[in-house]
């Protein structure tokens, strides 16, 4: 049985809508789903970085997914949230995603071959559900290892 729960939680992903595109994040690397709360503006920086909120002492780095990853800046809503990560190197990032999805299983999923080198290292699959939509795959853990997402200040 025990097999089976840690399958369950390894194809368990959270589907978010960041900018126009569909993601899947697994389940074991977002610590909390919070709303949008008070952003203090950091200047100089990557239009991608929104600022910084202080979440239950803890000051993480905020961004706009869609943004971060190409796309174009969407209005944020009441719909609109935040994917907190934390990594054991006391990391603290968030990432603003338009609206939340649900949670769902791979196995809903047909696999896509992409042609990886056009796409960022974080992306790591990508699939179409059963009305033909795509979805990718999106590993926020690599996302913040990255060198590039670290360099927040403007050039």
């Amino acid at each position: 049985m025990k097999g089976t729960d840690s399958h369950e939680t390894a194809s368990a992903v959270l589907g978010v809508a960041a900018g126009e595109d569909r993601y899947l994040i697994s389940m074991t690397e977002v610590s909390e789903v919070i709303p949008i709360p008070k952003l203090a503006h950091v200047p100089l920086t990557q239009p991608w970085f929104l600022g910084l909120a202080n979440v239950r002492g803890n000051l993480y780095g905020i961004t706009d997914l869609g943004v971060y990853l190409g796309g174009h800046s969407a209005p944020f809503n009441l719909k609109s949230r935040i994917l907190l990560v934390s990594s054991g190197n006391k990391q603290y990032a968030g990432f603003i995603v338009n609206s939340m999805l649900g949670i769902r299983d791979l196995s809903e999923f047909s696999s896509v071959k992409i042609a990886k080198k056009k796409l960022p290292k974080c992306i790591t699959a990508q699939y179409k559900d059963a009305e033909g939509r795509q979805w990718r795959e999106l590993s926020l853990l690599k996302l913040i290892g990255d060198e590039e997402f670290l360099r927040i200040a403007c050039e």
